[in-house]
């Protein structure tokens, strides 16, 4: 999730995890945040010793789709038990009224499996650019840091986003962004998506944004950890290798600031960035470093909750092979969230079957597998 480039997931016309919302900006608003939410069953969630690998494998998977109709794959693979998740685009939604009813369909195929948690349905709604839906938040992160008062305006961002998505019955929002940016105009500074080059601030908005918006029943999600507010304007992990030569101080001191504080609020979910960072670990990307999540997020940052990868098909990670192959190194890093967001069904599919695969010839600990189930679990157990 990383800039709002043309081609990249957050902003431009291929309509992918940068893409900004401008594709449906003329989209109306009302009744949005009015929209009754769609019950999850509420049956007892099946423990992990119950479920095929399969199963336990689509639970650590967010799949993704193109259009403004889900394939019948996608359901098919709900109503296995398949999948944990689905991310949404702007490609995906032509109106309020229509994405809240393939939630609604969703919902219903996820009812008929044997997984008794609600699915994970996500979107990019960070504010300003970067926005899935109409309405709130409409203040970028940067426009929040430099208010009058910042605190108060991401307050009101992370309830406008909360209610915005459960509106529409969304339940986790890959926002707030917490690079704390180096120099104006770098990569993450160019669209606005930071709060400020202080990190203080940054942590102060950041908590303030989670603390809202899972007061409606909103998941919310830090990125992208460790940081990517060093990056210069053209490093995108969306499009190649990207490497940050941050000393192991600035990182301490500036880019993970934010992070305790975040994980203090409760924060829910984290999402790891795909940059290599040499002062934590000098050959892999921090999503696929056991070092990064277990020592540097989990153990130094103390975050307890669910861990969720960056995009799968992001061009940092083209060294490292193919979808299955991917998949497995992230999951057996400590990733326990897959984001497949190549809005392609069988992306998802390739990284559940190769999951499944590395869970049954021992290349991935069962110990550790079931444990980042239960994680997953646990959180979509709370949500609606």
């Amino acid at each position: 999730m990383n800039e709002p480039m043309a081609g990249g997931r957050y902003l431009g016309q291929q309509p992918s995890r940068r893409a900004v919302l401008g594709s449906v900006a003329g989209l109306g608003l009302a009744g949005l945040a009015g929209l009754p939410r769609t019950p999850a069953p509420r049956t007892q969630p099946r423990a992990a010793a119950a479920l095929s690998n399969l199963q336990l494998a689509g639970q650590r998977v967010i799949s993704s789709y193109s259009g403004l109709t889900p394939p019948q794959s996608l359901f098919n693979d709900i109503t296995a038990g398949q999948t944990a998740g689905v991310i949404f685009f702007g490609g995906n939604i032509s109106s309020d009224t229509q994405i809240a009813g393939v939630i609604t369909q969703l919902r219903q195929a996820q009812a008929q499996s044997p997984i008794g948690v609600p699915l994970l349905l996500m979107t990019d709604q960070e504010g300003g650019e970067v926005r899935r839906l109409p309405g709130a938040p409409t203040l970028s992160e940067k426009q929040i840091g430099a208010s009058s008062n910042p605190v108060a305006a991401a307050t009101s961002a992370g309830t406008g986003a909360g209610q915005n998505l459960a509106g529409v019955g969304m339940n986790v929002n890959l926002a707030p962004v917490l690079d704390v940016y180096y120099k104006s105009g770098n990569f993450i500074d160019q669209y606005q998506r930071s709060y400020s080059n202080n990190p203080s601030v940054v942590s102060e908005c950041g908590q303030a944004f989670i603390t809202a918006q899972q007061a409606t029943g909103v998941a919310a999600t830090a990125k992208h950890f460790p940081g990517l507010g060093s990056a210069t304007k053209n490093q995108d992990t969306d499009t190649g290798p990207v490497t940050l030569t941050v000393s192991l101080t600035k990182l301490h001191t500036i880019d993970e600031v934010p992070y305790p504080t975040a994980v203090s609020a409760g924060v829910k979910l984290v999402m790891v960035s795909w940059a290599i960072y040499p002062a934590l670990d000098p050959q892999l990307p921090a999503g696929l470093s056991p070092a990064i999540i277990g020592q540097e997020l989990r153990g130094r940052n103390n975050f307890t909750g669910v861990t969720i990868t960056d995009a799968l098909e992001a061009g940092a990670l083209n060294a490292f092979g193919s979808t299955g192959p991917k998949a497995v190194t992230a999951a057996g890093a400590g990733m326990d969230l897959i984001l497949c967001s190549a809005q392609d069904v069988t992306q998802a599919e390739a990284a559940t079957s190769a999951l499944a695969t590395a869970l049954g010839n021992g290349q991935l600990d069962p110990s550790a597998f079931n444990a980042a189930v239960n994680r997953v679990t646990a959180l979509r157990a709370g949500l609606f």
